[in-house]
């Protein structure tokens, strides 16, 4: 990209709801983005923080449990020197009735800058950020999507493939990624189809036929129930979590029969080639979709992940807060 080029890439969003309706530009600015802030991070002296947030509120209101989600966010945006306000679903007033829109009037009223949400409806941070002035930010809906997971990922991919090729500019145009396990009910699996597919990516998802949506294919992917075939080739296997409390449903007959055919394991990524990386969201299922000797193993970047998610959450709220300000009259 020419320097003319690169000045003339602008954040115009106010929200961040999902992958979908991004250009390939917007999802590289932010990746592009990410670099510096985590090296705010990773600093061995000084204060690990940057004033591009001082003064403004980020709001986490959650209403599904998360650990890794939360603390990123909350992390992310005290690094970035905003003040952070944490609701606690479980006693505010959304246990009397109080409706998403009513609740957030009231945290607007406290000026809140940016909200970042998780609900288990899919839909509900869209109908938030078209009906409010905060920033939205989608931390999961449903089964719909998580787009800063899939954007720490994707950094995390490009980040390996520019240490693996020598190359600090590569991209993941050509790239193939193997998606493992329940594709139906995953939020990070549809994020990031639409995220990897805009950037050149190739991508593949794997597992028992209930676990794969009709029609998978016409997210742009291929799709196929063994595990050999989609590994074959595959730069990133990305095993996805078994949503175990749908198991009362009988999706596949039993554990050990998902672990025979598609758990992976030094056995089954022998089918992979030397470079590739094996990905997960969290928490894992030890031994379930990952054996214990792959997710301690050097072939793993689950670590790198967090630690990434962290650098790439900044930068959305970053970008979102600190884009230009466009004259409408």
């Amino acid at each position: 990209m020419t320097a003319a080029a690169e000045q003339s890439r602008v954040w115009t969003r106010k929200d961040l709801i999902g992958l979908e309706p991004l250009a390939r530009e917007d999802i590289e600015m932010i990746l592009d983005t990410a670099p510096q802030l985590l090296a705010v991070s990773q600093r061995e002296s000084g204060i690990k923080k940057v004033p591009l947030l001082q003064g403004r509120l980020v709001v986490n209101w959650f209403y599904e449990p998360s650990t890794r989600t939360r603390t990123s966010f909350e992390l992310a945006a005290k690094r970035l020197s905003a003040d952070t306000l944490t609701m606690n679903v479980s006693t505010s007033s959304a246990k009397k009735g109080e409706t998403l829109h009513d609740t957030l009037f009231n945290i607007e009223a406290m000026h809140s800058d940016i909200v970042v949400i998780r609900h288990g409806c899919a839909g509900a941070a869209r109908l938030l950020a078209e009906n409010h002035p905060s920033s939205i930010i989608n931390a999961g809906d449903g089964a719909h999507e998580h787009p800063t997971q899939a954007l720490l990922d994707a950094f995390t991919m490009r980040e390996h493939i520019r240490r693996s090729r020598q190359d600090p500019n590569a991209t993941l145009d050509g790239v193939r990624v193997a998606l493992i396990g329940d594709i139906a009910h995953s939020r990070v699996a549809r994020s990031n189809i639409w995220g990897l597919k805009k950037l050149g990516a190739s991508v593949v998802v794997c597992g028992p036929s209930t676990l794969l949506p009709p029609h998978i294919e016409k997210l742009g992917c291929d799709a196929t129930t063994k595990l050999k075939e989609a590994i074959d080739g595959a730069d990133v296997v990305y095993s996805l979590r078994i949503q175990l409390e749908r198991q009362q449903k009988c999706l596949f007959p039993t554990m050990r029969e998902y672990v025979r055919l598609f758990r992976i394991d030094n056995e089954s990524l022998k089918a992979a080639p030397p470079h590739a990386i094996v990905m997960h969201p969290g928490p894992i299922n030890r031994d379930l979709e990952l054996s214990s000797e792959v997710a301690d193993g050097p072939r793993n970047v689950i670590l790198e992940q967090v630690t990434n998610g962290v650098a790439v959450r900044m930068a959305v709220m970053h970008l979102l807060i600190n884009r230009p300000a466009f004259d409408t009259a």
